[in-house]
């Protein structure tokens, strides 16, 4: 009977991972579906993701909430207080990441009308695989405590940083070309912006990950 209340809380601790993960696959989806959407426009895709922009704030302020729940009855320490809160900021990053994919979505609503310049979306096109990659990287080496994918975050982030300045270089090489194409083209220097503060994060979510796990800064 003595260790029943250590189990109860170590299924509190994998029930904070579930959630994590939940929130997690609502926004590799939604950035998904948001880069599909700028290519080819989709009112159902549309929707998907101004509905994970609202349901992710709720699994958010929930994840928050059961965190501070654990903590207030629990008391835990070391490892396993890191471990809570890094939940609490890997969620944040999350929903951050959901906002500029709704962001993005809302570009893509935009310009739905207009036929933009091929080069730059194809470029927007390799940057954003890249980013979701190192979401579902940064996603994962969180969940599963791994280092390795956690460290190779910030070379990817480089990589994305050479397509940021490649796209800026396209699209305004573009808006020279084509004095019509101002007016929206402009609108993908947003989302090539939108992209790089997602590799932002994702990084973020990989250095939390070394902190949680040796109380060092990477």
């Amino acid at each position: 009977m003595k260790r029943y209340p250590r189990v109860q809380f170590r299924k509190r601790l994998r029930e904070l991972k579930e959630e994590v993960e939940e929130m997690g696959q609502v926004t590799l989806k939604a950035q998904k579906n948001a880069m599909e959407i700028l290519v080819n426009f989709d009112e159902e895709k549309m929707k998907s993701v101004k509905d994970a922009g609202k349901n992710i704030d709720i699994m958010n302020f929930e994840l928050e909430r059961r965190c501070m729940g654990i903590i207030a009855a629990e008391q835990p320490v070391a490892k396993d207080l890191r471990f809570i809160e890094a939940c609490i900021k890997v969620g944040s990053h999350l929903k951050r990441m959901v906002s500029l994919a709704v962001n993005i979505a809302n570009v893509a609503e935009d310009v739905k009308d207009e036929k933009l310049p091929k080069r730059p979306v194809e470029d927007l096109t390799h940057m954003s695989n890249i980013v979701q990659m190192m979401v579902s990287k940064g996603l994962y080496s969180f969940l599963d405590q791994n280092m390795n994918l956690a460290r190779d975050l910030r070379q990817d982030d480089d990589k994305v940083d050479d397509l940021f300045d490649q796209s800026l270089t396209n699209i305004t090489k573009s808006m020279f070309e084509d004095k019509d194409s101002i007016s929206y083209s402009v609108y993908l220097l947003f989302v090539a912006r939108f992209l790089e503060r997602t590799a932002d994060r994702a990084v973020s979510i990989g250095d939390r990950t070394i902190f949680m796990m040796t109380c060092e800064k990477p």
